[in-house]
């Protein structure tokens, strides 16, 4: 892509525009790891003029094998997941403000960081799991409060920065009574938010790697909502 460079750095890879940055974002892929739609994604925001680092949360782990998404989703740590989200945003703070955007496990964790990082100018959430109890993150014998102490949806109300976010009608894992629930606790953070309903679109509306689930005209219309956002919480 013209006007883009990438290194793989310590955190994973960072893509740089060839002018100066308006801003940072950390890109937090899904839980399938840092493959190549997220590096293009991350070269893409790049293009747009933001230094973007797409972060390898299983970077200590190389080779590792998910069985079961749901089942390794529950054992993740979150605070060990958002150390690192942390360690992202300085990271990126020589380069502006900075944004932390997520995409399913990653759009969980970007809400999460709204709530729990320090420095996080905004947050972009796309299709981000919320419940602790029910779909993916459903443990019947409970989870393991160390790994997982806070439900999204309850940390949602303690956001520190403004929240876009963005689901499919027919998402699996994410039910409507969630997105209503999301919209009330980000009322209630008295920050500025917007969470869009896609209508007819299920999970993974914006990859293109899955192709059953890509909705291309749904996608590019979330893309350009998203850099409207980034531009007037991280410009200055």
């Amino acid at each position: 892509m013209t006007g883009v460079s990438a290194e793989q750095v310590e955190l994973g890879d960072l893509a740089l525009p060839e002018s100066t940055p308006l801003g940072g974002v950390v890109l937090v892929h899904d839980v399938w790891g840092l493959y190549d739609h997220f590096r293009e994604l991350a070269r893409r925001l790049a293009s747009a003029g933001y230094a973007t680092l797409a972060i390898d949360l299983y970077r200590r782990t190389p080779g590792l094998q998910i069985a079961e998404p749901g089942a390794f989703m529950r054992e993740l740590s979150d605070p060990d997941v958002l150390g690192d989200v942390q360690a992202g945003v300085d990271f990126l703070r020589p380069y502006g403000r900075v944004a932390v955007l997520g995409f399913c496990m990653g759009g969980m964790y970007a809400l999460l960081a709204g709530a729990w990082v320090r420095d996080v100018a905004a947050s972009v959430v796309f299709y981000g799991i919320l419940s602790h109890s029910h779909g993916l993150l459903h443990a019947p014998d409970g989870l393991d409060l160390a790994k997982k102490p806070r439900v999204p949806l309850d940390a949602a109300r303690d956001v520190t920065c403004p929240v876009l976010a963005f689901y499919g009608d027919h998402d699996v894992y994410v039910p409507l009574t969630d997105i209503d629930a999301l919209r009330a606790q980000l009322t209630a953070s008295a920050q500025p938010f917007a969470v869009h309903l896609v209508a007819g679109a299920g999970h993974a509306f914006m990859n293109e790697t899955r192709p059953a689930a890509y909705r291309p005209e749904d996608a590019r219309r979330a893309w350009q909502e998203m850099l409207t956002f980034l531009r007037e919480h991280l410009v200055r």
